[in-house]
C-alpha cells in the first residue's frame, strides 16, 4: 500500500490550501480514508475522514466549516481543502487508509508539512 500526500506548504493566516493523497495497492473504493495531523510537541490528531461513497464524513471540531474532505474513487485520490487557515493548523498532515472500513487506520502516508504564518 502506498499513500502519497502532496500539496503542503507555507500560507498566510486566512489563506487556503488543498492537500491531495494518491493511493495505490489497496481497494481504494472500499477504504475509509482520512487525514490526520501532528504539530510539534503534540500528539497526532484526526482531522477528517470520508467513507467510500463520499456521503459520510467526519470532521474534528477544530476544522469544521473550514476544511472539506473529498475523494475521487476513479482516480484513487482523496483531497483536503483547507480554508481560513489559522496558525494552529500548522502541522505535518498525514493521509491514512482504513482498508477494512472498521475504524482502524492501518496504512499511512509520509506526511506533508503545512505552515501557517501570522
Amino acid at each position: 500500500v502506498q499513500l502519497q500526500a502532496s500539496g503542503g506548504g507555507l500560507v498566510q493566516v486566512g489563506g487556503s490550501l488543498r492537500l491531495s493523497c494518491a493511493a495505490s495497492g489497496l481497494t481504494f473504493s472500499r477504504s475509509l480514508m482520512g487525514w490526520f495531523r501532528q504539530a510539534p510537541g503534540k500528539e497526532r490528531e484526526s482531522v477528517a475522514h470520508i467513507r467510500w461513497s463520499g456521503g459520510n464524513t467526519y470532521y474534528a471540531d477544530s476544522v469544521k466549516g473550514r476544511f472539506t474532505i473529498s475523494r475521487d474513487n476513479a482516480k484513487n485520490t482523496v483531497h483536503l481543502q483547507m480554508n481560513s487557515l489559522k496558525p494552529e493548523d500548522t502541522a505535518v498532515y498525514y493521509c491514512a487508509a482504513d482498508r477494512g472500513a472498521n475504524g482502524r487506520f492501518d496504512s499511512w502516508g509520509q506526511g506533508t508539512q503545512l505552515t501557517v504564518s501570522s
